[in-house]
C-alpha cells in the first residue's frame, strides 16, 4: 500500500479562533478540491495520531499564538517540526505566522496585550512584529483593515501567474522582519504597501516563504485566505462596508496570489476555483412507480400541510413535496426566480456565495407516482438503466428481491448519509433497501468528523437496513460493514463478461483499496485508496436502523485513481446506475444470509479472498511496537486478529483482538487490544 498525501490538516484546536478556522477550511477547499480533502483536526490528533505520513499541508489559521505555544511547545512542536523538515509543508496565516518564527513581538509597550517571547519552531530565522497596524482588539472587527500588498513577482517563478498587487484583509498581523545578513533559506513574496505602526525594517514583509531541511513553511501577517463573501456586516465599524468592497473588488488577485502559494509549497491546485454548488431536488422514484404512493400513505402521519403544501419538517432538514406536474406551483416559482438557472430545477444559486448552513435550505422530494424521473430531469442519473440493471442482476441473485426498489436520488446533495441518519422522523418511516444517491455531495461525511467535498463521478449512496434488535446479539451490526465491503467488491468484479481481474481489494475494517495504475508492473503491487464505508445507527420500533453509506471513485480520477482507469481498453467504462444496481442486489443476497446463518465461513472466505492483510505483519505502536501479525477477524464481534511475533519472527503464543479507535490516518497505528 502507498501512502499518498492527500490530506490538507486545518489546526482547529486551543488558540485557534472559529472565523479563522471557517475562513481557511472554505477557502482551502475551494482551491484544492477535489485533489487533496480539507479536514480540521485538534492539539489531541496532532500529539496522539500519526497524521504526518498521509499530510500534503499542516495550516495553523488565525488565532492567539499563546494558546498554540501552551498545548504544543515542546511534544507537539516537536513532530510539527520533524514533519516539515522531513518534506513537510506548513502555512501559518496571521497568528499561525507569529508561531512559525523564531521570536514574537506583539503589542510592545501595551501591558494589557503585550506577548514577547520565543517560538521553537522557527522556521523563520527572525522576528515577527505586530501588530503591523494599530487598533487590533481580541474578539473584535474594529482593528481591522483592507491592506494593499505589494507581491514580489520573481519569488513564484513557475508557480503560475501572481497579481502585481492584491488588497487582503487585515486584523492584528505582524510583519516579517528579516535578522540582520539575511538568510538564504528565506524569501520574500510579498510586502506592504502602506506605512506601518511598527518597525517592518526596509523590506515591509507581509509574506515570507522558508525553506525547512527538506520541506518548507509560507508565513502570512495579513489573512489572503478571508473571501469578501464571508465577511459580515459589522454596523458598529465604521468604514466595513467599504472594507468588504475593497476585498469583494479584487478578489480574482487575492484568489491567484493565495493558488502561487500553494503551489509553491508543493500542492496540486485546481485550474478552475470551486464554487459552492446549488443543492438539487431531490427524485422519488420507485421499480413500480405506483409504489411511490403507498409509501407517501406511510409517511402521511409526518407530513403536514402549510398554504396547500406539503412539508416534512424532520430533525435536520425540512423537505417539501412536490409532484412533477406541479412543481411550478406559486411557491416553486419564486423559489426558481432567486435561482440564476430555474430551468436545471436547483435550490437558489450558491456558486457566488461563502460559506452556507445547508441545514436552513428546504431541500424539495420531487414524488415520480406513474413514471420515473425524466432525462432531462435528472441528466446524470438515467434510472430506466438503474432499474432494469437491477431487474438483470437479481435474476442471478434469488434472495435479492426488494432492495433499491425505492430510490431517491439528486444530483447535488449534502450528504447522503446526513440526509437520512440525521432526520430520525423520516428515517423511522423508511424500508429495508431503501437508497439515497448522489452525482455530488458537499458536505460528504468519513470517520470520525472528516467532511468533503465528493466530486462527479464518484459512486455515492446511502442504504437503510432495518436490524431487528432481537438478533443483534447472535447477528452483531459490526458484520454489515464487511458484507457492505465484500458486495462492493464483488459488484465490481461481476459487473460484466470481463471485469474479474479488475484489481480492487479491502482494507480492514472498510476501505476499498485499488492498485495504483500509474505504478510500473514490474514493480510490487501498490495500491491506494478509492472507496470507503460509513455505518451510522438508530435504534426505533424493535429494530436498528443503520445507514450505510457508500462512496466509490468510478469515474473520477482525483484524489486517487478510479475504477475506470484500472480497465483494459477492451472493456467499457463503468456506469454507475448499473454498478449501484449491482451492489445493492449482491448486498441484499448476504444480508439475508447473514440473517439466517450468521457471519458464515463462505462469507469469512470472500473477506480474505479480497483483502490486503493476509499474514500482513505490522507494529502496533501504541502497544509499544509489539510485533504481530495479522491472521484474521474474531466469529464473535468482528475484531482483527492478530499473533504476536517473537525476534525471531514465530509466534510468542499470544493472540491478540484489536479494534480500531476511530483513528483517521492509519489504522495499524492506534490500534486497542485485548488478549484472546
Amino acid at each position: 500500500m502507498t501512502s499518498r498525501k492527500l490530506n490538507v490538516l486545518v489546526y482547529t484546536g486551543t488558540g485557534s479562533t472559529v472565523e479563522s478556522v471557517k475562513h481557511a477550511i472554505y477557502s482551502l477547499r475551494r482551491l484544492l478540491s477535489p485533489n487533496y480533502a480539507v479536514i480540521p483536526i485538534t492539539e489531541s490528533v496532532l500529539l496522539k495520531e500519526p497524521w504526518a505520513p498521509s499530510c500534503a499541508l499542516l495550516v495553523f489559521p488565525g488565532g492567539a499564538d499563546l494558546g498554540y505555544c501552551r498545548v504544543l511547545n515542546g511534544e507537539g512542536n516537536s513532530i510539527i517540526s520533524q514533519y516539515v523538515r522531513r518534506g513537510g509543508a506548513y502555512m501559518g496565516f496571521c497568528a499561525g505566522g507569529y508561531y512559525g518564527c523564531k521570536r514574537c513581538e506583539f503589542e510592545v509597550g501595551n501591558k494589557a496585550m503585550e506577548v514577547v517571547g520565543s517560538r521553537e519552531l522557527a522556521f523563520f530565522p527572525g522576528t515577527c512584529r505586530g501588530g503591523a497596524f494599530k487598533g487590533f482588539q481580541y474578539h473584535s472587527e474594529k482593528g481591522a483593515r483592507a491592506v494593499r500588498v505589494n507581491v514580489v513577482k520573481d519569488a513564484f517563478k513557475g508557480a503560475g501567474l501572481v497579481p502585481e498587487v492584491f488588497t487582503s484583509y487585515y486584523n492584528g498581523g505582524g510583519v516579517f522582519v528579516i535578522p540582520p545578513g539575511g538568510s538564504s533559506d528565506v524569501e520574500i513574496l510579498a510586502s506592504y504597501a502602506d506605512e506601518l505602526d511598527v518597525d517592518g525594517g526596509h523590506e515591509k514583509a507581509a509574506l515570507v516563504y522558508c525553506k525547512v531541511g527538506q520541506g518548507a513553511a509560507i508565513l502570512t501577517g495579513p489573512h489572503p485566505e478571508f473571501a469578501a463573501a464571508n465577511l459580515s456586516p459589522q454596523n458598529d465599524v465604521e468604514g466595513y462596508d467599504d472594507l468588504i468592497a475593497a476585498i469583494k473588488a479584487d478578489d480574482d488577485a487575492r484568489t491567484g496570489f493565495l493558488k502561487a502559494c500553494l503551489t509553491m509549497l508543493g500542492l496540486e491546485v485546481s485550474q478552475e476555483t470551486s464554487g459552492v454548488p446549488s443543492l438539487s431536488r431531490l427524485h422519488l422514484s420507485s421499480i413500480s412507480s405506483s409504489d411511490v404512493d403507498d409509501l407517501l400513505h406511510a409517511w402521511e402521519d409526518i407530513i403536514s400541510k402549510e398554504d396547500g403544501e406539503e412539508y416534512i419538517r424532520a430533525e435536520n432538514d425540512t423537505f417539501h413535496l412536490q409532484k412533477p406536474e406541479t412543481m411550478w406551483s406559486v411557491t416553486g416559482l419564486k423559489e426558481a426566480l432567486t435561482s440564476d438557472d430555474s430551468s436545471d430545477q436547483k435550490s437558489p444559486d450558491l456558486s457566488s456565495q461563502g460559506m452556507v448552513d445547508y441545514s436552513t435550505i428546504v431541500k424539495r422530494i420531487v414524488t415520480h407516482e406513474t413514471a420515473w424521473p425524466e432525462a432531462k430531469a435528472t441528466p446524470y442519473f438515467n434510472h430506466n438503466a438503474f432499474y432494469s440493471s437491477l431487474q438483470d442482476y437479481r435474476r442471478s441473485e434469488p434472495e435479492a428481491e426488494e432492495w433499491g426498489d425505492f430510490l431517491m436520488y439528486g444530483e447535488v446533495v449534502t450528504s447522503t448519509n446526513t440526509l437520512l441518519e440525521k432526520n430520525f422522523k423520516l428515517l423511522s418511516k423508511l424500508p429495508s433497501g431503501f437508497t439515497l444517491t448522489a452525482t455530488t455531495q458537499v458536505a460528504g461525511r468519513g470517520r470520525g468528523n472528516n467532511v468533503w467535498v465528493s466530486p462527479a463521478g464518484s459512486l455515492i449512496m446511502s442504504t437503510v437496513i432495518n436490524h431487528p434488535a432481537h438478533i443483534a446479539h447472535s447477528r452483531p451490526i459490526i458484520f454489515i460493514q464487511y458484507l457492505a465491503a465484500i458486495a462492493i467488491v464483488e459488484a465490481v468484479k461481476n459487473y460484466d463478461t470481463g471485469y474479474d481481474e479488475v484489481p480492487v481489494k479491502l482494507k480492514w475494517p472498510n476501505d476499498i483499496y485499488a492498485r495504483d495504475p500509474k505504478q510500473p508492473s514490474s514493480s510490487p503491487p501498490s495500491y491506494v485508496k478509492i472507496g470507503g464505508i460509513l455505518s451510522n445507527c438508530n435504534y426505533s420500533a424493535g429494530a436498528y436502523q443503520i445507514v450505510l453509506g457508500i462512496g466509490l471513485n468510478t469515474t473520477n480520477g482525483r484524489p486517487t485513481t478510479s475504477l475506470d482507469a484500472l480497465l483494459p481498453s477492451h472493456l467499457a467504462p463503468f456506469r454507475i446506475e448499473k454498478l449501484v444496481a449491482g451492489i445493492l442486489t449482491r448486498l441484499e443476497a448476504l444480508y439475508k444470509t447473514f440473517v439466517r446463518r450468521g457471519f458464515t465461513r463462505d462469507m469469512e472466505g470472500a473477506y480474505y479472498a479480497h483483502w490486503l492483510h493476509g499474514r500482513q505483519i505490522v507494529n502496533l505502536e501504541a502497544q509499544g511496537g509489539v510485533k504481530a501479525r495479522i491472521v484474521g477477524i474474531t466469529s464473535d464481534w468482528g475484531m482483527l486478529r492478530a499473533e504476536e511475533l517473537g525476534s525471531d519472527d514465530r509466534p510468542t503464543g499470544k493472540v491478540w483482538a484489536l479494534q480500531s479507535d476511530e483513528n483517521s490516518f492509519d489504522f495499524f497505528r492506534g490500534l486497542v487490544k485485548r488478549k484472546i
